[in-house]
C-alpha cells in the first residue's frame, strides 16, 4: 500500500465537453499509484493530490495530455496563483490568453446558414426548383467546421476507446447529413420540384432530407455552449471578484519617513500607515489610532466595526474614517482573503455525494444510448414501420436527445453558485459534503461567550480575601493575563489597564514567566517570586458571597490563587449580541431546536439563554472541553444529528464531534480548522444562514437532477417510438442544459437576514 497523499495542487483542464469527458480523466488520473484527484466539469479544473516520492506534477499533465485533453497548472499549494500579499487568481477553465467561445465565429456563422435551410424545409410554399440543393450548399459548411469541435472530440475520445456527448452529436449529424447527400445523389430527392413537408416526429411523405436538423441541431448545441460558459462564468463570480479584493499598494513605515510600496512585498513585522479611504493592506493589528472599518466585503456585514489599539483588522477591509498604524502579521497563504479563496475554491472543486452516482451512471449512459439508438434502426426496420427514412429519423433522434450535459451540470453549477454567494455573504461552505449534513441536521449548540453573547467581558467586581487588596488582586491576575487570548483575560486586563492609565501592552507591571494553561480551568505562571493562577473557582470558594453573587446576576467569577492559597475573586460579564435572539427565532423557523452548551456556570448560562430565547432545560453548564464532546455523543447516541456553533479552542473538538461544525470567523485558527462552515463575521445569524443557503443549494441540486434524469427518462423513448423530430431534439437538448445552469443561477439571489 502506498503512503498517503502528502501534497495537493489544482489543474486546469481544457477540452472537455461533458462529464463523460471529466469521469474519464479523473479515472485515468486516480490510477496513478499514490494520486487521489477529482475533477470538476463545470469549473474545468481537477484537485489532485499525490504523493510526490510516487509521482509529480508533470506525470499528472502527461496523462491529461494523453488522455485527450491538455492541462495547465493552476496553483502549487497556491504558489503559482498566490501573490505574496495573497491576492489570487480565480481558476478559471482555460488558461490566462484564451477566452472560450467569446470570439468563436462559429456559431454566428453557423446560424446565418441555417436560418434560412430552416425555413425552406419548413414551408412548403418557400421551396423553390432545386432548393434542396441550395440548401446542401448552405449546411456543408456548418456540419463540418461549425461542427468541428463535436466531430473533432469524437475523434479524439474514439482513438482512446472513449465515448462521450459529442459521440452522440457526431453520430447524429454525421448520419443526417450523409443520408441526405446520399438521397441527393443517388436518390430522388435531387430532383427538381420537389416538395418536402414537416411535422413534429419527423419528416412525412417519405421524404428524407435532414439538412435542417443538421444545422439547427449544431447551432443550438454551439449556442448552448456558449450560454453554458457564460453562465459558469457568472456562477463563479463572486469567487473571482472576493479574490481580486487585495489591495495592490502599502504605505509603510521605515523610522519616521514612509515609503509606497506593492502590497505583495509586505511582510510580517512591518508597520503600515493605512489612511481614511485606503484599504487594508495585509491581516495585523491596530498599532496606533482609532477608526471605523468597513468589513462587508468579506463578511457580508453592512455596518462598519469600531477599531482601536490592539484590534485585529483583516487585509482587503476598507478603513472608512481615522488614520490607522497597522503591524502586519499574516500575508500570502496565511491571510484571511487567500484562506477564504482557497475554501471557496476547493469547495467548488469536490463533488457532493450525489455526484459521484451521477459520474458513475455517464460512464455507462453514452455507450446503452448508441446501443438504444441501433436498436431504434433495427426495430423500425424489422418491423416495417415507415421505411428506411423514418427508422434513420428515429435512430437520429435518440442520439441527440441524448445528450447527458445537463445531468453533469446539474451539480456543479449550483455548487459553484451557492458556495459564490456564500462567500459574498462571508459564508464558507468548506465542502460539497456539507450540503448533504445540513438536511438532517435537527439540534444545534450554541457555545456562549463570543457566540451568542458579545464575548467583550466587562469587569464586575473584585474582591478580595485573606488580606489581599483589591488593586493587588487585579494587577496580579492582569500579570498572569498578559498575554491570554480569552475574553476574561483580556477583560481583566483592560479593567487594570484603565485603572493604571497605561496601554493594555503595558499595563502589567511584574513580568510574568512559566506560563501554562489548562484546558477549561484556567491559568497561572510565576509573577515575581510567587506562583499566580486565575481559573475556575474550586472547593471552599466556590461557595463564596462573591462567586454565588456573580452566578445569580448572570456573571462570571473566576479566583485569583497565589502560592495555591485563595486571594480574590474577580467577576466580569458579557451581554447578548442584539441579533443573538432573532437568529435563535431563524433557527427555529429552520427546525432546529437550538441548546446552549457553555464552561461558564449555571448562573451566567441561564442568564444568556433567558435574553435569547432559550429554555433552561437547554442550557449545559460548566462544560469543559471533554464535557461538550461528551454532550454532542449523548446527543448523537439519542438519535439526534447535531450541529455545534463555536469560536475557541475549547470549541474544536466539540465541533469535529457534530456531524455539522459551524466556527465564527473572528475565533481561533484550530476551532476555524475543524468546523465544516466558516462564519466570517461575528453575528450569529450567519448560522441560520449558512444552513438555509447550504439547503437551498441541495434543493437546487435535486431540482437539476430531477429535471436531467426526467428529461432523458421521457424524451429517449418518445424519440426511440419515432414520434420527435431530430432538429426539435437538438432544441430540447440544448435547452436543458441552459435550463440547468440557468436554474442553478437563482442561487445568486439568495438574501440572508442581515
Amino acid at each position: 500500500m502506498s503512503p498517503a497523499p502528502a501534497s495537493r495542487i489544482h489543474l486546469g483542464i481544457t477540452g472537455m465537453t461533458c462529464t463523460s469527458c471529466s469521469s474519464r480523466v479523473e479515472r485515468k488520473l486516480n490510477r496513478l499509484e499514490g494520486v487521489e484527484a477529482s475533477v470538476n466539469f463545470a469549473t474545468e479544473t481537477a484537485a489532485v493530490s499525490y504523493n510526490p516520492a510516487r509521482t509529480t506534477p508533470g506525470e499528472l499533465l502527461d496523462v491529461i495530455r494523453t488522455t485527450g485533453y491538455e492541462g495547465f497548472l493552476l496553483d502549487a499549494r497556491g504558489a503559482d496563483a498566490t501573490d505574496a500579499n495573497g491576492s489570487q487568481e480565480a481558476p478559471s477553465a482555460a488558461p490566462p490568453d484564451t477566452e472560450p467561445g467569446a470570439r468563436d465565429p462559429r456559431l454566428p456563422v453557423s446560424a446565418a446558414l441555417s436560418a434560412p435551410v430552416a425555413a425552406l424545409s419548413m414551408i412548403p410554399a418557400w421551396q423553390f426548383p432545386l432548393w434542396q440543393w441550395v440548401a446542401l450548399a448552405l449546411i456543408t459548411p456548418v456540419y463540418l467546421w461549425g461542427g468541428w469541435p463535436f466531430h473533432r472530440a469524437a475523434l479524439t475520445n474514439l482513438r482512446h476507446g472513449a465515448f462521450t456527448m459529442d459521440t452522440l452529436v457526431s453520430l447524429g449529424t454525421t448520419a443526417a447529413y450523409g443520408w441526405s447527400a446520399w438521397a441527393l445523389f443517388f436518390g430522388s430527392a435531387g430532383r427538381p420540384g420537389l416538395i418536402m413537408h414537416m411535422s413534429l416526429s419527423g419528416h412525412a411523405q417519405g421524404q428524407a432530407l435532414y439538412l435542417e436538423t443538421v444545422g439547427v441541431v449544431i447551432t443550438f448545441l454551439l449556442l448552448g455552449r456558449r450560454l453554458e460558459e457564460r453562465a459558469k462564468g457568472r456562477s463563479s463570480e463572486a469567487l473571482r471578484h472576493l479574490l481580486s479584493l487585495g489591495a495592490k499598494e502599502a504605505t509603510v513605515l521605515r523610522g519616521d519617513r514612509e515609503e509606497r510600496v506593492p502590497a505583495a512585498a509586505l511582510r510580517p513585522g512591518d508597520r503600515v500607515v493605512v489612511r481614511p479611504g485606503e484599504q487594508i493592506p495585509a491581516d495585523g493589528v491596530v498599532a496606533e489610532g482609532r477608526s471605523a472599518v468597513d468589513e462587508s466585503m468579506l463578511t457580508g456585514e453592512s455596518v462598519p466595526v469600531e477599531v482601536g489599539p490592539g484590534a485585529r483588522v483583516t487585509g482587503a477591509t476598507l478603513n472608512s474614517s481615522g488614520r490607522l498604524v497597522v503591524d502586519v502579521t499574516r500575508v500570502g497563504e496565511e491571510s484571511t482573503l487567500a484562506q477564504m479563496g482557497r475554501l471557496v475554491s476547493e469547495a467548488q472543486a469536490g463533488k457532493a455525494p450525489v455526484q459521484r452516482l451521477v459520474d458513475r451512471i455517464a460512464q455507462v449512459f453514452v455507450p446503452v444510448v448508441m446501443a438504444v439508438s441501433a436498436l431504434t434502426l433495427a426495430g423500425h426496420l424489422l418491423l416495417g414501420s415507415g421505411g428506411a427514412s423514418e427508422a434513420l429519423t428515429a435512430a437520429v433522434a435518440v442520439l441527440i436527445i441524448a445528450c447527458p450535459c445537463a445531468l453533469g451540470l446539474a451539480t456543479p453549477t449550483a455548487l459553484l453558485a451557492g458556495t459564490g454567494r456564500g462567500a459574498q455573504l462571508g459564508l464558507l461552505i468548506r465542502g460539497p459534503e456539507v450540503l448533504q449534513s445540513t438536511r438532517k441536521i435537527d439540534t444545534i449548540l450554541l457555545d456562549k461567550t463570543g457566540t451568542v453573547t458579545t464575548g467583550r467581558m466587562r469587569l464586575r467586581a473584585v474582591t478580595p480575601v485573606d488580606g489581599f487588596s483589591a488593586d493587588e488582586v487585579l494587577r496580579l491576575a492582569a500579570a498572569v493575563e498578559a498575554g491570554s487570548e480569552h475574553p476574561i483575560g483580556r477583560a481583566i486586563v483592560a479593567a487594570h489597564a484603565s485603572s493604571s492609565g497605561k496601554p493594555e501592552e503595558t499595563a502589567a507591571t511584574e513580568a510574568a514567566r512559566d506560563f501554562r494553561a489548562t484546558a477549561g480551568h484556567g491559568i497561572g505562571a510565576r509573577v515575581g517570586e510567587r506562583a499566580v493562577s486565575v481559573g475556575r473557582p474550586e472547593g471552599d470558594l466556590r461557595a463564596h458571597p462573591a462567586v454565588t453573587a456573580a452566578q445569580r446576576e448572570g456573571a462570571t467569577a473566576v479566583a485569583v490563587l497565589v502560592e495555591g492559597k485563595p486571594a480574590g475573586v474577580i467577576s466580569v460579564a458579557d451581554a447578548p449580541k442584539e441579533s443573538s435572539a432573532e437568529a435563535i427565532a431563524a433557527l427555529r423557523g429552520l427546525g432546529l431546536e437550538p441548546m446552549l452548551l457553555t464552561g461558564d456556570g449555571p448562573g451566567a448560562a441561564a442568564a444568556a439563554a433567558r435574553a435569547v430565547g432559550i429554555p433552561e432545560d437547554s442550557v449545559y453548564a460548566e462544560a469543559l472541553p471533554g464535557n461538550k464532546v461528551a454532550r454532542v455523543a449523548a446527543l448523537q447516541r439519542r438519535g439526534r444529528t447535531v450541529a455545534m456553533v463555536g469560536d475557541g479552542m475549547n470549541d474544536a473538538a466539540a465541533l469535529a464531534q457534530a456531524d455539522l461544525g459551524l466556527a465564527m470567523g473572528a475565533g481561533t485558527d484550530v476551532a476555524i480548522e475543524a468546523s465544516d462552515i466558516t462564519l466570517m463575521n461575528n453575528d450569529l445569524r450567519s448560522a441560520a444562514e449558512a444552513i438555509a443557503l447550504a439547503r437551498r443549494t441541495l434543493g437546487i441540486i435535486r431540482g437539476n437532477l430531477f429535471w436531467a434524469f426526467a428529461y432523458n427518462a421521457v424524451l429517449i423513448p418518445v424519440a426511440a417510438l419515432g414520434l420527435l423530430n431530430p432538429m426539435l431534439a437538438g432544441i430540447a437538448m440544448a435547452a436543458s442544459s441552459v435550463l440547468v445552469v440557468g436554474n442553478s443561477l437563482r442561487l445568486r439571489r439568495f438574501r440572508g437576514l442581515r
